[in-house]
């Protein structure tokens, strides 16, 4: 049993993924990537993708199942992670690097905050990594518990309902799409990867312009005349 299990995250294929743990698997995978540190690698656009897809085949468990465990695996571990941000405190930002714990993760998450406010938690859904640090970031913010709950609902029902429902509907409308699955992910993937790319491109614009601007010259008093003795 253990050898299926690291061989199917070994791989991290989605469809891999959903035919070694089904739907329980699937929700599991998406509880740990709403929240747990250790979750931010798994791949929650597309494996959201490919349960609808393969639903809409008959391959895997019915659509309202996988909507209902897929959007209740997500508020759930987005609550987790919040309260463990709560709990940590500061002390997660003076936690050293390691090979799976990046202090940039948590900094990226910070960064979306800084610009994005509470929508944070909504926004962060789409991207990955962010969307595992995000809660537990508000969570170390002491972000309103009521305000956090709100976004929290509302980005699980969009990430989780919506990537999910999309793959079901494109499987039901194209013929034949399971042919076309990896390419489909691979899209789905590039999409998610999109997000990450803006931040970084625009990091180094304003890291490049704030090099480029001049140092401001010091500010000098008026003239000021002196009598001639």
């Amino acid at each position: 049993m253990l050898s299926v299990v690291f061989a199917a995250l070994g791989s991290l294929d989605p469809e891999n993924l959903l035919d070694a743990f089904g739907a329980i698997g699937l929700f599991a995978i998406i509880f740990a990537e709403s929240g747990l540190l250790i979750g931010f690698f798994l791949p929650g656009d597309s494996l959201l993708f490919t349960a609808g897809l393969l639903s809409s085949q008959g391959h895997l468990a019915p659509l309202p199942v996988l909507l209902a465990g897929c959007f209740a695996a997500a508020v759930v571990g987005d609550q987790i992670g919040y309260l463990f941000g709560r709990r940590v405190g500061p002390s997660l930002f003076n936690r050293p690097d390691s090979r799976i714990f990046k202090q940039e993760y948590v900094e990226k998450a910070q960064n979306y905050f800084e610009e994005h406010g509470s929508k944070t938690i909504v926004l962060a859904r789409f991207v990955p990594v962010v969307r595992t640090f995000a809660p537990i970031v508000a969570g170390v913010g002491r972000m309103h518990y009521r305000t956090f709950v709100m976004y929290n609902v509302l980005g699980g029902f969009l990430w989780a309902v919506g990537i999910t429902t999309l793959g079901y509907i494109l499987g039901e409308t194209i013929p034949s799409i399971d042919k076309y699955l990896l390419p489909a992910i691979f899209v789905i993937i590039a999409l998610s990867a999109l997000p990450v790319l803006f931040e970084v491109r625009k990091a180094r614009r304003e890291s490049a312009a704030a090099a480029a601007t001049p140092m401001p010259e010091p500010v000098l008093g008026p003239d000021v005349p002196v009598d001639a003795e």
